[in-house]
């Protein structure tokens, strides 16, 4: 568990002393709207990176802060410990806040790249984010699924901007599944 443990903090470390800027050649949305975004994101496919690896049922819930910046809740489920895992983090324009480029930070003074590069902007249901370079990608849905027809949409997206689709992480959500279905 503590190896575990320090392997994820050096990797988030390691990306959130990064560059909080976008790939080259791609761009954030116009038009972005951050109340509309705030609320609760389910992830479902992911580039693969240390801090994740390992997690299901991964979700981000997104609030305003007091000083005008975004709280970010992510939350995923670790198969191996069989146990919630939960980092709280904050984020900030980087340009204007029609902008949907962001940075973020889960640890004291390092930010990373969150890039909000396609979103459905009539419903805020689907929305593609980059970090700072090709190698940090994830699909994100207001549902822990989505319709095929959003899922070509996006992966033709992401494969335009060069990101390498082959590789993503389909992330599973039968926890999610399992405790709507307790609900009902």
């Amino acid at each position: 568990m503590i190896v575990k443990l320090r392997l994820v903090l050096l990797g988030v470390l390691l990306f959130l002393s990064g560059c909080t800027g976008l790939p080259q050649g791609v761009t954030a949305v116009d038009n972005f709207d951050l109340s509309r975004y705030l609320g609760q994101w389910y992830e479902i496919a992911r580039l693969d990176h240390s801090f994740e690896r390992g997690l299901t049922d991964i979700s981000a819930s997104y609030s305003l802060r007091d000083d005008g910046g975004v709280r970010v809740i992510n939350r995923g489920y670790d198969v191996e410990e069989g146990a919630w895992q939960e980092a709280e983090g904050k984020a900030y324009f980087v340009a204007e806040p029609t902008t949907g480029m962001l940075k973020v930070s889960f640890f004291g003074p390092f930010y990373g790249g969150y890039n909000v590069i396609a979103l459905d902007q009539e419903g805020y249901q689907y929305a593609l984010v980059s970090g700072p370079d090709r190698g940090y990608l994830w699909f994100l849905a207001r549902t822990p699924s989505i319709p095929q027809d959003v899922r070509e949409k996006l992966l033709a997206i992401a494969e335009n901007y060069g990101f390498a689709t082959q590789s993503l992480i389909w992330v599973t959500h039968e926890k999610h599944a399992a405790t709507e279905g307790a609900r009902e």
